[in-house]
């Protein structure tokens, strides 16, 4: 099974994330790069749905077992290397010519839930699964382009409260607080996010116009991953 795949469905591209856990690391995030790159250039798709296959996880962020050895050694290339390679799928979310769902199925912690705030509206599982930020115990600080993007998705007080708590909110919690627009019983979740994508046929151009006037500004900062924050030893594994 291919850690990444689509099905369309009338207008919409419905994304399978595959690989587990959904951890982000190299072949990971080039193979959901390489399915966006696939429905924008070779479908007739004009919203876009990203799930997991996992029972329990939508996603668990960064491979820290991939990419520790490379902090520990003081390989800052190759870790600074994967930094850019996830800011250029959070870029590529956050500009999609196409409105974007993220169906929340499961867990959704550190970069997964990032990656749910990357895109334009999010759903989530009402019985099982938090949505977290753990880097504050985990010693890992918000890159600035990431603190931009959580930004747009989430009310500034929500922010501050996920970002320097580390609590995890469940589906109810995000509902209330704007991040999520529905929490929904497992056996709904699909059935409402791709209902709602579905009636989000709009004309890629005017989208993708909208979405550089809107987010110009954070993308360019996702841009800039600074390297200082990996070479001064910030990060506390």
């Amino acid at each position: 099974m291919p850690q990444v795949e689509y099905t369309i469905e009338d207008n919409v591209a419905l994304v399978r994330l595959n690989d587990g856990e959904n951890r982000f690391n190299p072949p990971f995030l080039q193979s959901l790069l390489d399915v966006l790159e696939e429905v924008e250039l070779h479908s007739q798709a004009n919203a876009l749905v990203i799930t997991s296959a996992h029972e329990k996880i939508f996603s668990n962020g960064i491979d820290l077992d991939w990419l520790l050895p490379f902090v520990q050694r003081g390989d800052i290339e190759t870790a600074k290397g994967f930094f850019y390679l996830m800011n250029r799928l959070f870029k590529r979310l956050l500009l999609y010519p196409m409105p974007t769902v993220a169906a929340i199925s499961g867990h959704a912690f550190a970069g997964g839930a990032i990656m749910s705030c990357a895109c334009d509206f999010r759903f989530m599982r009402s019985d099982r699964g938090f949505f977290c930020f753990p880097e504050v115990d985990l010693g890992i600080p918000f890159l600035p382009g990431m603190i931009a993007l959580l930004q747009k998705a989430i009310p500034l007080q929500t922010f501050n409260e996920l970002q320097l708590t580390g609590k995890r909110f469940t589906a109810r919690d995000c509902e209330e607080r704007q991040i999520v627009l529905k929490a929904c019983p497992r056996e709904d979740l699909m059935k409402v996010a791709m209902e709602f994508a579905k009636g989000l046929n709009k004309r890629r151009g005017i989208v993708a116009e909208m979405k550089r006037r809107t987010y110009g500004d954070i993308a360019m900062v996702i841009d800039e991953v600074d390297p200082l924050v990996i070479e001064s030893g910030v990060f506390s594994f």
